[in-house]
């Protein structure tokens, strides 16, 4: 019996204490990465993919003029709404509302939003007193022949409205005549 004391009187000997808090391993250390090899702009622009249709992307591009888009859910509100946002953008800017400019907007928009896709984007531009209203259905698939929706757009009285697929899907536009000053608008730009 070694650790029982031996006299009457004398302590037991001290067990060692744990180190407090207990000491764990350090976590393994990350490899390291290979380097990334540069790449030249010339390797990036051909590993972009293929537009369809004559170079273009189906994104549209507005330059040097007033514009403004909005990506709406594909449902059977849209066209409402898309007709509300479009005008109120016009009269933003200070410019007279086209008359027939509902019945274009809900025709332009009805025609993305039978594509059934999930969304819907609708644009708006003005330039030099014509008005571009642009919608894309963002959905895939080859649509069937618009004609009879061209010819409905032109017995509205666009100046110009045409229909085509894209590397976003279909988009359909038109133009329409639209004439600044309206009293009392606010002029300005987003």
């Amino acid at each position: 019996m070694e650790n029982q004391p031996t006299e009457p009187g004398a302590e037991a000997p001290l067990k060692p204490r744990p180190d407090y808090p207990p000491k764990t391993l350090p976590p393994a250390k990350k490899p390291l990465s290979p380097p990334v090899p540069e790449r030249s702009r010339s390797e990036l622009i051909k590993n972009l993919p293929v537009p369809q249709r004559g170079g273009r992307t189906g994104h549209p591009v507005m330059r040097n003029r007033r514009g403004a888009s909005w990506t709406l859910e594909a449902a059977t509100w849209a066209p409402r709404k898309a007709h509300e946002m479009v005008e109120a953008r016009l009269t933003g800017w200070g410019l007279a509302v086209p008359e027939r400019l509902e019945e274009v907007v809900r025709l332009l928009v009805g025609t993305v939003v039978a594509d059934k896709g999930r969304r819907i984007s609708v644009h708006v531009a003005e330039q030099n007193g014509l008005a571009l209203v642009l919608c894309l259905s963002h959905q895939h698939v080859v649509a069937d022949e618009a004609t009879d929706v061209l010819d409905a757009l032109r017995k509205l009285g666009t100046d110009s409205c045409g229909t085509e697929m894209t590397g976003e899907g279909r988009q359909v536009w038109a133009l329409l005549p639209v004439r600044g000053g309206v009293p009392g608008a606010a002029r300005h730009t987003a």
